[in-house]
Formats: C-alpha cells, structure tokens, sequence
C-alpha cells in the first residue's frame, strides 16, 4: 500500500490516542466524569458526538450501499431518521437533561428510570441494563464487521498472519484502536474523539459526491441521471414501487431514536438545558449535509462504476472502492479515516454505554454498593474491555450486512426504550409498573418478530419493520398500565410546575 495512505491514517490513529490520554487528565477523577464528563460538553460537542456515535458505519457503508443496488428509493431511511432526530432534539433532549440532574443526578438511563420510579427501582434498572447490554453487544458487532470489511478491502494484501484472515484482524484492529481511548479516557475522550470523527465523516462525504461526479471519467449530474435512467427508469424514483407498508417501515427508522442509550446519554451532559437549542441546530446541519453526501455517494456511484465497467460484489464496500480509484494516496488515507471514524465513534459510545450499565447497574447494586471512585472508574475501564471481546467474537461472520445488524439493535433499542422514555419525562402519571411492562413487551415483540421472519416477509406480503409493532405495543402498554397503577409522587415537580 502507498505510503501515503498510512501516513494519512497512521496521523489519525495518533489523535484518537492523544486525545484519550488528554481525556484522561482531565476527566476521569470520578464515575461522573468518567461516565458522563462531569455534565460539561460544550454544545457543538454534544451535537456531533451525538451525530457521529449516531451514524456509524451504516453512513458509509450500509446506506450508500442500499442506494447502489435499490436506487433512491431507499432515501426515505435517511427521511425517516432527520425527523425522528429533530423529534428526538425538541421533545426528549431538554427535558432529559434536566431531569436526570433533578433526579438524583442519574448518571445512566437505567438510574434515571429507577430514580424516576422507586416503586419498581430494582427491577426497572435490571431490566434496563440487561437490555442495553445485550443490544448493545449486537450493535456494537455491526460496528466491528464495517472495521472487518474496511481492512478486508483495503489491506487485505498486506495481512498474512496464517492463523488470522485478513477480516479478523480488521476486527480485533479496530477495537484494539477504540479501547485505547475509551479505556483510558472514558466519556470526554469518545465525546471530543467523536467531535473530531464527525467533522472528518462530514468532509468525506463533500468531497467523494462532488469528486465522482467532476473527474475526467465522471459524467456529471445529467450524464449520472441519464445513465441509471437507463439502467433502470425508476432508479432515481421516490415513489416507483413503493408500497405503504414499505413507506412506513422506512420512516419508521425515526422512531429509534427516542430510545438509543448511545445518543440520548450526550443529552444527559450538555453542560446545561439552555445549551441544548445550540447543539440541536448544531446537530441537524450536520445531519443534514451528512445524509445528502451518503444519499450521492451511493447513487451517483452507481453511474461511475457502470460507466467504467467496475465490479462491485459487495455494495457496502463502494466507498472504498471509489476511494481507492479517485483519490491520491494521502487522500484516500483520509477517506479510510473517515470510514474508521464512522464506525469507531458508536463502537467507544456503544462501549461505554454498556460499561456504564454494567458498572452503576450491576456492580454497584450487588457488588460493592459502597465503592470509592477509583474503583468505580476501574470498573467502568474493565467492562469496556469485557463488552468489546464478546462483540468481537460474535462478529466472525464477513458476510453479515451492517445495515441489517444495526436494523435489529436499532429496533431493539427503540421499542424497548423509546415510548418509556418519552413518557416518563411528559406524562406525569406514567407508573413504574407501566415502564417495565411496556419496556419487557417493546424489546419481546422485537425479538420474536425478526424470530418468526415477519420483518422480511409478513401475511405473504412485505416484510414490517420490527421497530414499529414492538413501538406501538410498548406505548399502548405503558398506557394503558400505568392507568391502573399510577403512584401519586412518583413525579417530582419543579416549583415552578
């Protein structure tokens, strides 16, 4: 491989590290700088943190691979996750921040919900943590194959081991690389490397649509549309063949994120609610250009590699491919750290979601229910380290779909958490019976309807996303539960309320 390429990446690897042990100095005295950065995030950092851990991988790979072999139908994706971000900004982000500090200042989701329901404290927080550490060993192993796939593609000529394929070590490299900032910097450290990752994402998604589209070999707007038209008339369609039930269940990606702990967890430690307006507009801008330069690179990419004959085997790998053929060296270095970026900022905040769930949640109720905070904080590094081998092991697959992994845990996450939570924080007679009813049945009908196959193919027809009936059930029950067994007090009122 050029040189240039590891420079370019070598450069890169250097500041995800630097900034770890910066973290590391600076925050991690105790379990709420560790866990949260001591509620300090400037806006701008809590947007693309948000932003970056949010996108992931499937930014690069998953989505621009739909768009190269759907068409532009396969947008309503990226649609229904702007809404349901904007949705999730105005309606949740404010009023979580201030209610896990009023709440005894929860420094996890679980810790909120028991906090926030003392009649069922204890089951509320198990079932929680329970959840978000198996969904996120899952989603975290989405991560872990776009790593695997990266190294697969683009240096699989150089990785030789014998005893490793060149897959595995993409695998265990790339966690190998985010454990040395988690680990040491806990959530400052993933918060400012996610800053740093979004902003490089953001350019490589400019920079690759507009340069497929304005090399010598490139067609141009109109010479790309008139290309895939041919290929395929309704390539380019919003609507061609699309169904209701197809509609909703591309919209219904939005729902997510009123449940993902990754992302709602940066709410938690903006360093103020005032703040939080400021990092929404923040967070949307770059949603916004981020998702417009998937949406090209896939489409448009499509027109390249048709119009210079290339052989594309695996869609979710085109970004690599043009990176490679377009590019000098240095930048295609810069690219691969973009890709990198993509998927180590959800694995670190994956990781320390987990480990924080497992070290507030579990540890410190049946462990050692006095730690100090040193022992917390170890705690905290050794279940990062935990949660990441087992995601690594169970990532062995090179022909897993990234898009279709993180689907699962995405859906997971938001039937499980999301109604909970949005009522928790607006209806004040929700009850904790209610939460833990509507939370078990959300991440149930999940789980048996990717079980039973209905997210493919359901009464002979096609496939409903799993988020939206385990959504729907999850509210009703919360609902109509909480009806029965609402607590007076469970709520704590501001004095203004």
């Amino acid at each position: 491989m050029h040189i240039g390429i590891w420079t370019s990446l070598f450069l890169y690897f250097a500041l995800m590290i630097a900034i770890g042990f910066y973290a590391a100095k600076k925050s991690t005295s105790n379990s709420e700088e560790y866990m949260l950065g001591g509620r300090n995030l400037h806006p701008a950092v809590a947007a693309l943190s948000a932003g970056a851990s949010d996108m992931s991988g499937w930014l690069l790979l998953g989505l621009p691979g739909a768009l190269f072999a759907a068409g532009l139908i396969e947008a309503w994706i990226g649609i229904g996750l702007f809404i349901g971000a904007l949705c999730n900004w105005i309606i949740v982000a404010p009023r979580l921040r201030e209610q896990t500090e009023r709440y005894d200042n929860a420094l996890t989701v679980p810790q909120f919900l028991a906090n926030r329901f003392p009649s069922r404290a204890l089951p509320l927080r198990m079932t929680s943590a329970i959840i978000v550490v198996l969904f996120f060993v899952v989603y975290t192993a989405a991560g872990l194959v776009g790593g695997g796939k990266l190294f697969a593609s683009a240096f699989g000529e150089l990785v030789n081991l014998g005893f490793m394929s060149d897959y595995m070590f993409g695998v265990w490299f790339t966690l190998i690389v985010v454990l040395a900032y988690t680990v040491v910097g806990g959530f400052l450290a993933v918060s400012l490397t996610d800053f740093c990752q979004g902003v490089i994402m953001m350019l490589a998604l400019v920079i690759m649509p507009i340069v497929i589209l304005t090399t010598g070999q490139g067609d141009g707007i109109g010479g790309a549309a008139d290309r895939l038209s041919a290929i395929d008339p309704s390539y380019l369609s919003l609507t061609s063949g699309l169904t209701a039930v197809g509609l909703i269940s591309a919209l219904a990606w939005g729902l997510g994120y009123f449940g993902q702990p990754h992302i709602i967890v940066r709410f938690m430690a903006v360093r103020s609610v005032k703040d939080v307006a400021k990092a929404r507009n923040y967070a949307m801008s770059w949603m916004f250009v981020a998702l417009i330069g998937a949406i090209g690179m896939g489409v448009f990419g499509r027109a390249y590699v048709e119009r210079n004959g290339i052989t594309v085997d695996d869609p979710e790998t085109i970004f690599m491919i043009l990176s490679d053929l377009l590019f000098h060296p240095l930048v295609t270095g810069f690219l691969y750290a973009a890709l990198l970026a993509a998927i180590m900022s959800t694995i670190s905040s994956q990781l320390l979601v987990s480990s924080s769930s497992l070290t507030e949640d579990f540890y410190r109720l049946f462990v050692n229910k006095k730690p100090s905070d040193k022992q917390l904080v170890l705690i905290g590094r050794l279940s990062v380290l935990a949660v990441g081998i087992v995601a690594a092991l169970i990532s062995g697959n090179p022909d897993s779909q990234v898009l279709s992994l993180v689907a699962n845990a995405w859906a997971g996450f938001g039937a499980a958490f999301g109604p909970m939570i949005i009522l928790a924080l607006v209806w004040k007679k929700t009850s904790g019976t209610g939460a833990l009813a509507g939370m078990v049945v959300g991440a149930v009908t999940v789980i048996v309807w990717i079980a039973l196959g209905w997210n493919q193919s359901f009464l002979g027809g096609p496939g409903v996303y799993e988020i939206i009936p385990g959504f729907l059930l999850s509210w009703i029950t919360i609902v109509t539960v909480s009806r029965f067994t609402h607590i007076e007090g469970e709520f704590r009122s501001l004095p203004s309320d």
